[in-house]
């Protein structure tokens, strides 16, 4: 699974230069040019690290890093890429809550080596799988819909999971049962299937920008999709 990065510049550019290595590098990228269009894709990818300019549009690269602090703390990395070359920008910075600080003009390559050098440090913490503004967290039990944290059963996160891990694929009642009910799949009606994933259809689809994400195939099963990427 690629690690997501958001990178937050209006230079056309630069955003393209960044993004070509941070690709090369194995990254998946996502590309805001504005603070208002960087929380709009954070709140739908839900990046491991961010690469923030600070001069930005709408809003500035400091309300933009306020702003992530108070939705997910620590949980995501940012590396602060100004042009901003004081040693008092570079302090601020860093006590604004970034990572790391890099100053424009810059080598790619080095960008690239201090984001795999934030990522060491900080990757552990950052273990999720993302679609669409739907963020589920294995190791911390959390599941994000967009900016609202949804409350699900022991069975339905489980259920979740197994879909987002497994995404465009047909899972069978019958894999569903052995996922959820190791020991006891061959004593437990298939309708129980349905019914876990009827309430979760109803969690994970609650929200104007929602998606259909679970499927049925008629005969076979269901299906995990993003319908905005299909």
């Amino acid at each position: 699974m690629k690690q997501t990065i958001l990178v937050v510049e209006d230079d056309q550019m630069i955003r393209q230069l960044v993004s070509t290595y941070l690709n090369k590098a194995g990254y998946q990228v996502i590309q805001a040019s504005d603070g208002i269009r960087a929380q709009e894709e954070f709140l739908t990818h839900h990046p491991c690290l961010i690469i923030l300019d600070l001069m930005l549009p709408k809003l500035s690269g400091e309300e933009f890093c306020q702003w992530v602090r108070e939705q997910e703390r620590n949980e995501v990395s940012i590396i602060m890429l100004s042009a901003k070359a004081s040693t008092a920008d570079k302090i601020n910075g860093l006590k604004m809550g970034a990572d790391d600080y890099m100053t424009k003009p810059f080598e790619p390559e080095e960008l690239v080596a201090h984001v795999e050098a934030v990522l060491r440090r900080t990757g552990q913490f950052c273990q999720k799988l993302t679609y669409s503004g739907l963020c589920i967290k294995p190791r911390k039990g959390e599941v994000l819909l967009y900016d609202k944290k949804l409350k699900l059963t022991k069975h339905e996160f489980n259920l979740l999971y197994h879909f987002m891990e497994n995404p465009n694929i047909v899972l069978t009642r019958e894999n569903l049962l052995n996922h959820l009910y190791p020991y006891a799949a061959k004593t437990v009606l298939d309708r129980t299937i349905d019914a876990h994933i009827k309430k979760l259809r109803e969690k994970i689809e609650d929200h104007p920008s929602a998606p259909r994400r679970i499927v049925t195939v008629r005969g076979m099963g269901y299906k995990f999709v993003d319908e905005k990427m299909a």
